[in-house]
């Protein structure tokens, strides 16, 4: 978050220094900033990893709009198909998110996913309880809320 906001302020920086207040020369602002900060990211322990945040958030937005995708056309063809597939249940997952902001995280992106929403979290902030429409597969729903979790806190730390 540290590198976000240095990245930032940075690019306020380029605004200022150039003149010119649109929204592609801030753009171009985060880039060089981004830039100057992956070469400094040595030399300054709080700034280490920041440039491998940018590539592991795009894998992720395009790994969830994979899974976005696939999740609207099951739910799709269970209602248009005269037959119903789901199975719907409520599943107890164990979270390796500790913080707040990573438990609140982990628990929107699965509720963004159709098919699945994310009902309560335990006192001890361990467990996730979460409604699946298809919960045929247990064990199949749980190794994917572990790696949409695990992408999550990719990002995050």
């Amino acid at each position: 978050m540290m590198g976000f906001m240095w990245n930032l302020l940075l690019a306020l920086i380029w605004v200022v220094l150039t003149g010119d207040l649109s929204g592609l020369n801030l753009f171009a602002g985060m880039v060089v900033g981004y830039i100057v900060l992956g070469l400094m990211q040595r030399q300054i322990p709080m700034l280490r990893g920041y440039t491998s945040r940018l590539p592991r958030l795009i894998r992720f937005i395009f790994f969830f709009f994979r899974e976005l995708i696939m999740a609207n056309m099951r739910v799709a063809f269970d209602i248009v198909t005269p037959v119903w597939h789901m199975k719907p249940g409520v599943i107890a997952f164990p979270l390796e998110a500790r913080t707040e902001m990573e438990i609140t995280m982990v628990a929107n992106i699965i509720s963004l996913t159709p098919g699945t929403l994310s009902l309560d979290v335990s006192d001890d902030r361990r467990v996730l309880f979460i409604h699946a429409m298809f919960l045929d597969n247990e064990q199949s729903v749980r190794d994917d809320l572990r790696e949409m979790e695990r992408r999550v806190l990719e990002i995050l730390r």
